[in-house]
């Protein structure tokens, strides 16, 4: 399963790295990961005008996109969509952060699942 990172590097700016989240087969109850242990979850509605300047993750947080998309930009001007099935890791707590904006004239619902501190 791949999650999508989204980390500020040694240069002060966010990036994109896709990572893969290995799965082992548990049989007849499918292929699951190692347990991570987390803090919170936060249910979430955008609208369909969200566009959000430059800011940084409050905090290292898992984003399930749910459904919608959003278009996120990286310091380096890359922009990826994400929409429903759609993880990303973001860890850009520090640095310029990133933009995102709702695309499609759509409204957005996520879950935040925000890490161990």
């Amino acid at each position: 399963m791949v999650v999508t990172r989204l980390f500020t590097g040694d240069d002060g700016e966010s990036h994109f790295e896709d990572i893969e989240v290995p799965l082992e087969d548990q049989g007849m109850i499918g292929r699951m990961s190692a347990r991570e242990a987390v803090a919170d979850i936060i249910f979430r509605t955008t609208g369909s005008d969200y566009d959000y300047d430059w800011h940084n993750a409050p905090e290292e947080q898992y984003i399930i996109i749910l459904s919608g998309r959003v278009e996120i930009q990286v310091g380096d001007g890359t922009k990826r969509v994400f929409g429903p099935g759609d993880i990303i890791s973001a860890e850009d707590t520090t640095g310029r952060g990133h933009i995102s904006k709702a695309i499609d004239d759509e409204p957005r619902r996520s879950i935040f699942v925000t890490k161990n501190r």
